[in-house]
């Protein structure tokens, strides 16, 4: 602000009228201005993540479908990784603007779902038990007394049942929900479950004049 002044009085003091130079660069400022807005933006977001320390290096973050961990916070933008090892520049607006969802930021352990359909004429307790005893054996899940099966819904060609179970392995949660498939795809051949596929029953009823024809 100093300089500012500063400049201003030499200008004036040489016979430069700064209120005339100021209006000539009007329009220049305002195009200035408007192609700096987003990158002002981004860094009024950047101080404002580092401040408030609501998201910080290491966590886990879903940002627009896509599951990032952290790698650093900078002012004008974020660095983060995804879950095939891809680098990403994220601009710190869309953190503070977006729903984010922080996996990491009130546990170390996050519960997550599989939901899975069978056939129709199933046995509900079993089924409930092989999914249970499926998930029961991965080794990485946590607290394992709270591993629940529920019976979700009746579908329209389907029992649908939901598997839930606790793991802070959050980041690469993909590779142990492929784990669990796996082994309950395999104990519902063994017990001779099947797993639903859509299907449609077609009715048909003949004309009542073509009956006495």
């Amino acid at each position: 602000m100093v300089w500012v002044i500063a400049i201003a009085l030499v200008l004036e003091s040489i016979g430069i009228k700064v209120t005339l130079l100021l209006a000539g660069s009007a329009a220049l400022l305002v195009g200035i201005g408007l192609g700096l807005q987003q990158t002002f933006n981004d860094v009024i977001s950047g101080i404002i993540l580092l401040s408030e320390r609501s998201i910080e290096v290491g966590d886990v973050l879903e940002i627009d479908s896509d599951v990032v961990i952290i790698e650093s916070i900078g002012l004008r933008t974020s660095k983060a990784m995804n879950r095939d090892d891809i680098s990403i520049i994220i601009p710190n607006s869309l953190i503070t603007t977006s729903k984010v969802i922080n996996w990491s930021h009130q546990s170390h352990q996050t519960r997550f779902k599989i939901n899975v359909g069978v056939a129709y004429g199933s046995d509900v307790d079993f089924v409930i038990k092989i999914l249970e005893e499926s998930a029961f054996e991965h080794s990485e899940i946590q607290n394992k007394k709270l591993i629940e099966a529920r019976l979700l819904n009746f579908g329209s060609s389907s029992l649908d049942f939901q598997l839930l179970f606790f793991s802070a392995n959050i980041f690469r949660i993909g590779k142990m929900k492929s784990d669990i498939r796996r082994k309950i795809n395999k104990n519902f051949t063994k017990n001779n479950i099947v797993i639903a596929f859509p299907q449609i029953d077609i009715h048909l009823k003949s004309n009542s004049s073509e009956k006495s024809k």
